[in-house]
């Protein structure tokens, strides 16, 4: 029986491509090889290429996403495993793309992609269904801004952050009103919009969500002590901080954040992986965003939550395969 051809596709165009790399190797050397062909794409801002067993690079083309080999065999993928984090797999990019030439995919489509990645966009919707979210505010590069009326508003500390990035690039934590202007050139490096959002004074955590087996689970929760001022990149990716799973919550707040993040993630309309950050503050969990191409390397939180939830990484990444083979 022939065996499917899977292009595990990693990289993309911002500063988070080193930690795509490293999440996609981890699914390049999980996936099933009893029944998936399994090959490595790399895109970057200047190349798209496939890499061989021999660190050979072959160029994509894109009027089809094919490989032209050296003997002139062309080859095609049955699915694309997208496990590119920000710009262009996240934002929508890259899955219209994709529909456009009819190439299946794992994960989200265009459109939650393209939402999901708007921390403004999401907040809006999911207050239609009743998930709370800190008080915030939107700028877009250019706009006046009246720092006296900000702080009055949200109150200090606060946080201020780019609309569209991840890994929690351009993110600070301002305390005094002389912070902000700085905070905004640092956000506004990152992305031309962006948000400022008022202080919660609680616990963080991350919450895993995939659809499993035709049902929206829970991965796990996974208490975030940061040992900076929050939860930066250098406390996600350069062990600057503490990642406690099973997060230290009593039954009734765990039970309250596994809801929400299942209501979240299915009124959204998402598939595939997906990892949801809430701060839990008096018994209430906040969102703070969602994560639709989370980190995947072995040091990520997803992965660690499947293993103690009890499901392999090989299963975890062959359920994603097997859905997106079925898409119409």
């Amino acid at each position: 029986m022939r065996k499917n051809n899977v292009a595990v596709v990693m990289g993309g165009y911002s500063d988070e491509y080193k930690v795509s790399l490293k999440s996609g190797q981890l699914i390049f050397d999980s996936l099933d090889r009893e029944k998936y062909q399994v090959f490595k794409v790399i895109l970057l801002k200047d190349e798209w290429y496939f890499l061989d067993e021999n660190e050979t690079k072959f160029p994509i083309n894109k009027g089809d996403f094919s490989v032209t080999l050296d003997n002139n065999e062309q080859l095609n993928f049955d699915v694309c495993f997208n496990i590119i984090h920000g710009k262009p797999g996240e934002n929508g990019e890259l899955q219209a793309y994709w529909d456009t030439i009819g190439q299946k995919y794992t994960g989200c489509n265009f459109y939650q992609s393209a939402l999901t990645f708007n921390k403004k966009d999401t907040l809006a919707v999911l207050s239609k269904y009743g998930i709370p979210a800190a008080k915030s505010i939107y700028l877009k590069k250019g706009d006046a801004i009246n720092e006296e009326k900000i702080v009055q508003e949200l109150g200090l500390p606060l946080f201020v952050k780019p609309n569209q990035s991840g890994s929690s690039l351009g993110i600070s934590k301002v305390k005094t009103i002389d912070e902000l202007q700085p905070a905004f050139d640092f956000a506004f490096a990152e992305d031309d919009e962006i948000l400022l959002e008022s202080f919660l004074n609680g616990t963080e955590v991350s919450v895993g969500v995939v659809d499993f087996g035709g049902k929206t689970i829970v991965l796990g929760i996974t208490e975030i002590v940061p040992k900076n001022e929050f939860f930066d990149y250098k406390a996600k990716y350069e062990g600057e901080s503490e990642e406690i799973t099973p997060a230290r919550l009593n039954d009734e707040t765990r039970k309250k954040v596994e809801e929400i993040a299942i209501k979240a993630y299915d009124s959204l309309g998402m598939s595939g992986f997906s990892r949801s950050e809430y701060i839990i503050m008096d018994g209430v969990p906040y969102m703070l965003e969602m994560n639709t191409n989370p980190g995947f390397s072995p040091a990520s939180i997803l992965p660690q939550q499947a293993k103690i939830y009890g499901i392999s990484i090989m299963d975890l990444c062959g359920n994603e395969v097997e859905k997106a083979l079925t898409k119409n």
